[in-house]
């Protein structure tokens, strides 16, 4: 009964250690901070509008490819060159601006697991009118700039947290599913070879 017993511990040793490796290999960033934040009224504008995750962000070309940070005011007009710099766990734009009002910051970047991460907010401009006029189309960095396949979400459809691609989903739920049911499995054979044994 205890080698039984001791069987089934290392059998939930291994499922946890599974877990853990899972995990990290699964995890995708998320929104720690920004300039703006979400519903803050600014006042002096920035330098740079900025996002900061919570890990270093997979920037492999080194072109800042499939990252964006884009400014839209309530007529749906862009502001801003597109050009996004990756430093680390966050992303920015040089801060362009226009008339005081409602505006939305949507961002996107590519997570340490390799999915896309994005997000769009509200925050409002209070300060004097800025230099900048808004932009039919979105920039992209004079032509610099390309999204990745999924794009951007909507602008008005941000919750103020970050959204995953469902295809990220599913891979987490079906991975993690497919653990447990393997742990399951592994402690069910050791119960049933142990009452053999002591038959």
């Amino acid at each position: 009964m205890k080698r039984a017993v001791a069987a089934i511990i290392g059998g939930l040793l291994v499922l946890g250690s599974a877990l853990a490796v899972a995990g990290p290999a699964d995890a995708h960033n998320y929104l720690v901070s920004s300039t703006p934040s979400s519903g803050q009224t600014l006042t002096t504008l920035p330098s740079r509008f900025t996002v900061t995750t919570n890990g270093v962000l997979l920037n492999l070309n080194k072109d800042g490819s499939g990252f964006a940070i884009q400014i839209r005011d309530a007529k749906g007009l862009y502001y801003g060159n597109g050009c996004v710099s990756v430093d680390g766990p966050a992303i920015s734009m040089p801060a362009a601006i226009g008339a005081p009002g409602a505006y939305t910051i949507t961002w996107q970047v590519i997570s340490t697991d390799g999915h896309t991460v994005s997000d769009t907010f509200p925050f409002t401009w209070a300060g004097t009118a800025g230099e900048s006029k808004g932009a039919a189309s979105a920039p992209t960095c004079h032509g610099k700039y390309h999204f990745t396949k999924g794009g951007l979400p909507p602008a008005n459809t941000g919750t103020g947290t970050q959204s995953v691609s469902n295809g990220t989903l599913a891979t987490v739920l079906w991975i993690g599913g497919a653990i447990v049911l393997v742990g399951i499995a592994v402690v069910v054979t050791l119960v049933v070879t142990a009452r053999r044994r002591r038959a």
